[in-house]
């Protein structure tokens, strides 16, 4: 079983195709000189929107992620709408820059994407290079002291240890201010989307503590729901963007019925320990048309 489940993590889906960049990718770093040289490399490729935003302050005080006065006024403030694969970011980072991914990119040369984007450009990577990976979509309780925000990091598989090590790429990170390495992140520190789901519906926690970062503040069930389907559908190597969920429970919160809700307890118990429930979750995804039938900004799916 195992094998099947490494096999099925090789996989691409629509954003993690290689395509022409196939080679280009396998000849990026790799976990033999350490993720955290590719992952580094990555993040030097990008800015987050709110690092754009907040300019030269805070977390960019030092520059690390470039100096934001010389990122073009005419550029858009955030590329997710446009950019949506693998192949549509490096497209671009290679049209503002030949050279390709480059540790020492031009400010006014990267790309604004948040989190999603740069887990699915590291699964592309890794699954090009032959490494079973995953990303993975649930909440970060160590960007923020007062909250966890909605968060994608990615998992691979380590042959050496036999194990998923789990890594966010998107930020450079103080490790000792962490506790850990942002390169091998422990299970308990991150919250995952089921669990999470799971722990509020029993009153284990806090809902208002969980939040999905848009102008709303939406925050318990209503921002977990959105987390637990862009896990579950990231598992199937189909890591949908922020505009997707499934039809039926998008923009429905309030009206879903109560046996519904215990339909997404069930998918998210199976969650919790994805590689054992690994045939049942695969079941789900091949007959459970409700959970794969997605809304669309310009069609109403119904």
């Amino acid at each position: 079983m195992l094998t099947e489940i490494l096999d099925h993590y090789k996989q691409v889906g629509t954003y993690t195709y290689a395509g022409s960049y196939q080679k280009y990718y396998e000849s990026l770093p790799n976990t033999a000189s350490g993720i955290s040289e590719l992952g580094e490399l990555i993040c030097s490729q990008v800015i987050h929107r709110v690092t754009l935003r907040e300019g030269n302050t805070g977390a960019n005080a030092n520059l690390i992620y470039g100096d934001m006065t010389k990122y073009p006024w005419y550029r858009m403030r955030c590329e997710d709408d446009v950019l949506l694969t693998a192949v549509a970011m490096t497209a671009e980072l290679f049209r503002l820059d030949e050279r390709g991914f480059i540790k020492a990119r031009d400010t006014e040369n990267k790309i604004v994407v948040t989190c999603r984007y740069v887990s699915v450009l590291m699964s592309a990577i890794l699954k090009a290079k032959g490494i079973p990976c995953r990303s993975r979509s649930g909440f970060a309780p160590y960007l923020f002291t007062s909250k966890s925000v909605d968060h994608w990091i990615n998992q691979y598989w380590d042959e050496k240890e036999n194990r998923w090590i789990t890594f966010d790429a998107d930020g450079f990170f103080d490790d000792k201010a962490l506790g850990f390495s942002q390169f091998d992140i422990p299970k308990e520190k991150f919250n995952w989307a089921a669990e999470t789901w799971l722990n509020i519906r029993s009153g284990k926690v806090d809902g208002k503590y969980f939040v999905y970062s848009d102008l709303l503040g939406t925050h318990s069930l209503k921002a977990v729901i959105r987390a637990v389907f862009y896990d579950f559908h990231a598992l199937m190597n189909n890591e949908i963007s922020y505009n997707f969920q499934p039809s039926y429970i998008a923009d429905k919160f309030e009206s879903l019925t109560e046996e519904e809700l215990r339909d997404i307890d069930e998918l998210a118990r199976l969650m919790l320990e994805p590689d054992d429930n690994f045939e049942a979750l695969q079941e789900l995804w091949r007959t459970k048309r409700k959970y794969r039938i997605l809304n669309s900004p310009l069609v109403d799916c119904g």
